[in-house]
């Protein structure tokens, strides 16, 4: 399934995408917000153009897991994006601290300070869709996993 993250931002919005595999996310480039309203459609447009079954928006919870001012944000574009792609999920994923560890690995790559403002919310989005994936397989690998408190009936 092809599954895009989305990281979103008052001025830019950074998107990501999964390969079918579900194995890794893809950065793409940042949409540029206008505060018009006009970025739910090009996250749609390009959710409809990668062929993306799910999208993963990030949701910014304050330090202490509360949710404030920008979350309640968030919230209303999920619902823009709801009613927009109805036959798409739409769920979210902490995005905690993902600016910040985008910030240490552009700088880390010896990325200028102008450049990684350019790059942060593409990778930042990568995080978040790179933490939703990792979920979704340990997930996964537990629901293979047997139960070892089931034990077998031992023979009389």
């Amino acid at each position: 399934m092809i599954i895009l993250g989305v990281d979103y931002g008052e001025r830019r919005i950074g998107v990501a995408v999964s390969d079918e595999l579900e194995i890794a996310a893809h950065g793409l480039d940042a949409i540029q917000s206008d505060g018009s309203g006009s970025e739910i459609e090009k996250i749609a447009s390009l959710a409809t153009e990668l062929g993306a079954e799910m999208i993963v928006v990030g949701m910014p919870r304050r330090m202490d897991g509360s949710i404030g001012p920008a979350a309640h944000k968030v919230g209303g574009v999920i619902k823009r994006l709801h009613a927009r792609l109805p036959e798409v999920a739409v769920e979210t994923m902490d995005e905690r601290l993902t600016t910040a560890e985008a910030h240490k690995a552009l700088s880390a790559e010896g990325v200028t300070m102008r450049r990684r403002a350019q790059r942060v919310d593409r990778m930042a989005a990568q995080l978040i869709l790179g933490r939703f994936l990792k979920l979704r397989q340990t997930r996964r690998r537990d629901e293979q996993q047997p139960d070892p408190d089931a034990s077998e009936p031992r023979g009389a």
